[in-house]
């Protein structure tokens, strides 16, 4: 992230206002993802309609839509295709302290400032960092946080800023959403119908028409097809692998949480 892009999130994080000490944090998911194709991803968010609050660079670029999209070229450490989930709090110091008894470290990055880096009990590392901002849009981020242990990471969220609004009666799965835009859903890691054990997976969130949305993706180069799930239409896009879930309204076997 350039100085100039974290100043703009830092003036949003102002301009929203500083929490007040013992205030609820408010915060944005952002979904942070790593490729070694950069202008492709950049074709994908634009394709997905959502917009760059500002120029995208070389090595890293943002799309907002609900949430944000950041698109970070691959590293030593991230490959292809792997995802962080970032928050973007409007006040950290007040997210350090509802995260008090927690294993969290505040580091200092260049260009981004201070940061919170969060490791669950699970190893599941996410991250925060000030310059919340509101977002909107018919695509929503919606990483997946896959660990066994659902109530923890529900908690994590929360004590940054998010909401439970979907539950399975059964358990396993909490939707989790942001006030600033976004999505995160927690995920129990033994159901994880791809790859295996705790991590963050890659996923967005559509409402209205997915039939529409998927004939635009194929139309714009990205060659995707409807999957009929027990709990919601799916978009799938093989290249890169993207899942783009439906909004649900059939609630049989879950329950709005508020």
């Amino acid at each position: 992230m350039s100085a100039e892009q974290a100043s703009a999130e830092q003036a949003g994080a102002e301009q929203a206002g500083p929490t007040a000490k013992g205030t609820a944090v408010s915060s944005t998911v952002q979904q942070i993802v790593y490729t070694r194709d950069e202008p492709r991803w950049h074709a994908l968010a634009a394709a997905l309609g959502l917009a760059a609050p500002f120029p995208p660079e070389a090595g890293w670029a943002e799309f907002d839509g609900g949430g944000a999209l950041a698109v970070h070229a691959e590293t030593p450490d991230h490959a292809d295709g792997t995802c962080d989930l970032h928050l973007l709090v409007d006040d950290l110091d007040a997210a350090e302290r509802a995260l008090a008894g927690r294993e969290v470290e505040r580091t200092h990055l260049d260009g981004v400032g201070d940061l919170l880096v969060i490791r669950a009990a699970s190893g599941v590392v996410i991250s925060a960092s000030a310059g919340t901002r509101a977002t909107a849009g018919a695509v929503s981020v919606q990483p997946i946080w896959f660990q066994d242990d659902v109530d923890e990471a529900c908690e994590i969220l929360t004590a940054l800023g998010l909401r439970a609004d979907i539950a399975a009666d059964r358990g396993g799965w909490v939707e989790m959403r942001a006030a600033g835009g976004g999505t995160v859903g927690v995920h129990s890691a033994s159901g994880r119908s791809e790859g295996s054990g705790a991590g963050i997976g890659l996923s967005f969130l559509a409402e209205g028409d997915l039939d529409a949305l998927a004939a635009r993706l194929t139309d714009a180069g990205f060659p995707a097809s409807v999957v009929d799930e027990s709990y919601a239409r799916t978009i799938r896009i093989a290249e890169p692998d993207v899942w783009i879930n439906g909004a649900q309204d059939d609630l049989y076997g879950y329950h709005r949480v508020s």
